[in-house]
């Protein structure tokens, strides 16, 4: 029996991950999500997309990989829920 989740998307999808979280100098924050991404599937080059807050203080980083199944959408979130600094998850 399929849940409502299960409607909402038809796997192999395009899927857009969202990490906000502080903007380091050093781009921690941005290697650890791409990272987290990586452990599951693989995140190409033209992928991601980052955007600094109008303040600079936090960074959003945006990665969009091709998900085949529910069981990498729910372990990329598990790795990316486990990050250091993570301010906001979408």
């Amino acid at each position: 029996m399929m849940s409502k989740g299960d409607e909402l998307l038809d796997f192999p999808c395009d899927y857009m991950f969202k990490a906000v979280g502080p903007a380091a100098i050093d781009e921690q924050f941005q290697q650890r999500v791409i990272a987290a991404v990586r452990r599951v599937v693989d995140v190409p080059v033209d992928g991601v997309k980052l955007r600094e807050s109008s303040g600079k203080a936090y960074l959003a980083v945006t990665v969009l990989v091709r998900l085949v199944n529910r069981d990498q959408l729910e372990r990329i979130y598990a790795e990316l829920r486990g990050l250091e600094g993570l301010k906001f998850l979408l």
